[in-house]
């Protein structure tokens, strides 16, 4: 008798939550003839959605087989386990009616009636039991109190066995009700059921069948009889509500395991029931409140989010429930974006870990508490005073439901009740141009057909919240897409507004266009005179003002890199490294370790915790124009995220006027603004170039300073147009001069005629000493003996400042070569020697030594007379190491000097004047070598 009742117990469920009609069973064990029904009180099937059946009707029979020794049929088989899942939508509340006490309920009198009051009564079981063609004693059906971990339970005395059935939400999608019981005891034969339950139990109809009123005995017809009126003066609350959807034919579905085969394939079953009509006459009025945790500008913040649903249908018996949310598309306000600032210290919750959340498990059992980003707590009209909490888990990237950068798993748990439902929820930042860069927008899809009258969604506060309120004052709107199960295709739209109302940090709302003063520093580490240091570069700004987008720079004058010995990047591996992962660029760098100059570290967020992601800075070939370039390669890995590997190519190049190295903003890539549609908000840029022995710090110690140009943009941060530039300057001055040693070596040659009238070749070279220790030459005068003099007749067509520029400077200015050795560079730096006008500015044109290369330098030398001697300076000599420099002056026809005398008829002495750049001086009276056999002594 006991399984029996354990069985009906299964099968009453089925009947609350719906019924089931039997495919073909796997085995011979099983059920047949299930069947449920939603019904009016005429006995028609209720189709209409939202409403509230009379009753809702379940029967089955169990598979049954001849037993010879019996002479008659007997079940084939006990069942073990039972679970029904019931279609989605249909729901129960379980605050409708009032409870039984399990110990009333276990208290039976000699009739079989249980100890429960008649007010805890909810419909009418039928059983049949021990013959296989019993019509089945009748038997009331209760509302039981459900112990911790179950949301409802059921029960009815069925000969004088207690048959209770557990009630809860399935814990997988779609989230329906479902019910099962496991080892049921094998006590006698269960030949089939009947159970009704009632949708509204305290409808005046039902009270002649209420509780102790229900008879034992059916009448003529097999219909109920009534031993009296039980009218407890109950309200008459809705206990059964259909489904908004009108979707259909609804499925259920079934499993069963029998004791006899218990490992064996279980019995299943399924069938479908009419779908519901009626949609278009649901209501459908959530209503959505959305505000951010901060009112500042520009401010890390969390955001509140309550979605508030009053359904008045639910608890009235003759009106129809409003449609349940099928799908909400939230659209945060333009500005208001994920926070770079979150990611440090931020986990992600794989799809594994997902699954591992359950009911039962404890706080980072399944998705760890590193990767929770917010909470959520939810109230429902149909368990009145229950809160349903639950957390907020950024999901992993890629692996996710959506396969997306950005994910969340949203997971509610109310352990008194049993209750656990999970939702991934698609997070979609904008990826436009424009003021809409990084607009987010949250997608829930597929949401329960569970009613609920309060949501609150909340993302955490605090210095490493995951989102950035808007960066102005104003006033601010979230759109809310709501999409009912009912009609989905009719969409409702809510707003709501939130104020910001101070500027960044707290201050005060900014007038105009955001500000822009960036910070600037550079120097190096040591900064001694003529020895290598790294050199570090720094770029900051505030929160509030615009974002940085471009830069050109311009190191200390004297400060210079070794090129000689560094490799390339290549074109190809650059390409590579953009297509990566930045994990993977982490793991094997596209760029060889041998081009490798420095390092790169971005601070991205907003407030006083920003999140740090480290790069590296590589040599690379021509970009742009320049003969070189620097591209920083960044694996963008922060916390959980991976937004790839960002490269920024800069051209690298040598003021050919000024020497000074400059980074070309103008024919370089732009500072990544926004990744993947997350705005990175770079606040703090630190550039190392610190490859051993590459930057070699000036040997003057005059002050000098870095420059940078630094853009920022405000509107657009898409549009070079808008770009806005910031001029910094930070003071530079090396050290310990006066230590360093001046040790040059020149020679003078004459080659050529000789007599008067003739016009000899000048070659002129100076050497070096190779190491560190030694000043570079700064200044350079050179006085040639009174036999020379300039043909004034070879000076006729000098190139323009014009031509010169364009490299088109006629023949006839061509002087001579010139040719320089340079430990920083692999190859030395060949040009031509021009005789340039200077517009006025000086009697005589200019020497200009026109040298190419990897770079293009000019030296200018200012010639004149003094004491009819002629003399050349050169006013300003690149603070650059050579270890020899290399002048040929043209003779002959094409050379500029011509003999004044006989140059074998006296020993012939320059004047030279050298001025290192540390500020000591060597002056010297070289003898010019000729072609003289013996020269004589001057005199």
């Amino acid at each position: 008798m006991r399984s029996s009742a354990k069985v009906l117990t299964t099968v009453a469920l089925a009947l609350l939550l719906g019924g089931v009609a039997v495919a073909p069973a796997q085995a011979d064990f099983g059920l047949k003839d299930f069947s449920f029904a939603f019904l009016n009180e005429d006995g028609s099937t209720a189709i209409e959605a939202g409403s509230h059946p009379f009753e809702v009707r379940t029967a089955f029979n169990v598979k049954t087989k001849f037993d010879p020794k019996l002479g008659v049929e007997v079940p084939d088989g006990a069942a073990k386990t039972v679970r029904f899942d019931l279609p989605s939508g249909f729901i129960g509340s379980r605050t409708a009616v009032a409870r039984c006490n399990p110990s009333d309920f276990l208290r039976i009198d000699e009739e079989g009636y249980p100890g429960c009051p008649d007010a805890a009564a909810i419909g009418v079981a039928r059983a049949r039991v021990l013959q296989p063609n019993a019509i089945g004693t009748p038997a009331p059906v209760y509302n039981l109190t459900p112990p911790r971990g179950v949301a409802a339970k059921i029960g009815f005395i069925v000969a004088l066995i207690p048959v209770t059935v557990e009630i809860g939400i399935n814990n997988e999608s779609p989230s329906n009700l479902v019910a099962g019981i496991a080892n049921v005891p094998q006590a006698a034969n269960v030949y089939g059921s009947i159970l009704q339950l009632w949708g509204i139990p305290g409808s005046h109809s039902h009270d002649p069948f209420r509780g102790s009123c229900l008879s034992k005995t059916l009448g003529p017809s097999e219909e109920l009889l009534s031993r009296g009126i039980c009218n407890t003066g109950a309200s008459e609350v809705p206990l059964l509500t259909l489904p908004s959807s009108c979707t259909g034919p609804l499925t259920s579905s079934y499993e069963a395991i029998s004791w006899q085969n218990p490992s064996g394939v279980p019995d299943r079953g399924s069938a479908q029931a009419p779908g519901m009509t009626g949609c278009s006459k649901l209501g459908f009025s959530p209503q959505i409140e959305a505000k951010p945790t901060s009112g500042s500008a520009e401010s890390a913040s969390g955001l509140d989010i309550s979605v508030n649903f009053h359904d008045e249908g639910l608890s009235n018996p003759t009106g129809f429930a409003q449609s349940q949310i099928k799908k909400t598309v939230v659209k945060f306000p333009a500005g208001m974006t994920v926070n770079p600032s979150s990611a440090e210290g931020l986990a992600a919750c794989s799809k594994a870990g997902y699954e591992a959340e359950s009911i039962n498990s404890q706080p980072g059992q399944g998705c760890p508490q590193a990767s929770k980003v917010g909470e959520v707590e939810l109230e429902s009209p149909l368990a009145e005073g229950e809160i349903f909490r639950g957390s907020v888990f950024l999901a992993s990237q890629d692996d996710n439901p959506f396969g997306s950068l950005i994910a969340l798993y949203m997971v509610i748990k109310n352990p008194e009740l049993g209750v656990l439902v999970k939702l991934p929820i698609r997070v979609e930042p904008s990826e436009e141009h424009g003021p809409n860069a990084g607009r987010l927008v949250s997608i829930l899809d597929n949401i329960p057909q569970l009613p609920f009258s309060r949501f609150n969604f909340h993302f955490k506060e605090g210095a490493r919240a995951p989102l950035i309120t808007p960066p102005a004052c104003g006033i601010y709107t979230t759109e809310a897409q709501f999409t009912p199960w009912a009609e989905p295709a009719k969409l409702l739209t809510t707003t709501a507004t939130f104020k910001v109302n101070s500027g960044a940090g707290g201050g005060p709302c900014p007038s105009g266009a955001a500000p822009f003063h960036p910070g600037f520093e550079a120097g190096s580490i040591n900064n001694s005179a003529g020895v290598y240091s790294p050199f570090n570069m720094r770029l900051t700004r505030q929160d509030g003002e615009q974002v940085f987008t471009r830069l050109s720079a311009a190191l200390p004058s004297g400060v210079i890199g070794k090129i000689a010995g560094v490799a390339k990047c290549s074109d190809a591996a650059i390409a590579a490294a953009r297509s990566r992962s930045g994990r993977a660029e982490l793991g094997t760098p596209s760029c060889p370790a041998s081009s490798q100059i420095g390092r790169v570290l971005g601070g991205a967020g907003v407030g006083g915790s920003l999140t740090y992601v480290p790069g590296k800075l590589y040599l690379a070939g021509p970009f742009g124009g320049d003969p070189l370039s620097v591209v920083a390669v960044v694996p963008a890995v922060a916390g959980p995220l991976d937004v790839g590997t960002v490269i920024t190519r800069v051209g690298l190049t040598v003021n050919p006027d000024t020497y000074v190295a400059e980074v070309d903003g103008a024919r370089s890539e732009p500072l990544p603004t926004v990744l993947k549609g997350i705005p990175l908000k770079l606040r703090d840029l630190r550039v190392y170039a610190d490859r051993p022995n590459f930057t070699l710090n000036a040997t003057s110690c005059d002050e000098e300073k870095a420059k940078a140009t630094i853009f920022g943009s405000f509107i657009d941060i898409f549009n070079p147009a808008d770009d806005i530039p910031f001029n910094g300057a930070a003071r530079y001055q090396a050290a310990s001069c006066a230590s360093l040693k001046f040790k040059p070596n020149l020679s003078l040659a004459l080659n050529g005629g000789t007599r008067r009238g003739d016009h000899p070749a000048l070659k002129s070279v100076i050497t070096y000493p190779r190491g560190k220790g030694y000043s570079n030459v700064g200044k350079a005068v050179v006085t040639l003996p009174p036999s020379e003099f300039i043909d004034n007749a070879h000076i006729q067509n000098p190139c323009t400042r014009v031509q010169f520029n364009v490299n088109n400077c006629p023949k006839g200015s061509i002087l001579g070569t010139v040719r320089a050795t340079t430990p920083l560079l692999d190859e030395p730096l060949e040009g031509l020697v021009y005789f340039r006008s200077n517009g006025g500015e000086r009697l005589l044109p200019d020497i200009v030594l026109d040298f190419r290369g990897l770079f293009h330098v000019t030296l200018v030398g200012y010639v004149d007379a003094v004491n009819s001697r002629v003399r050349t300076t050169f006013a300003r000599v690149p603070d650059a190491p050579v270890t020899k420099f290399t002048l040929n002056l043209n003779g002959g026809k094409k050379g500029l000097l011509v003999n004044n005398r006989n140059l074998c008829s006296h020993m012939l002495r320059s004047k030279v004047n050298l001025t290192s750049q540390s500020g000591k001086t060597y002056n010297t009276h070289p003898v010019l070598k000729t072609s003289c056999a013996k020269p004589k002594a001057q005199r």
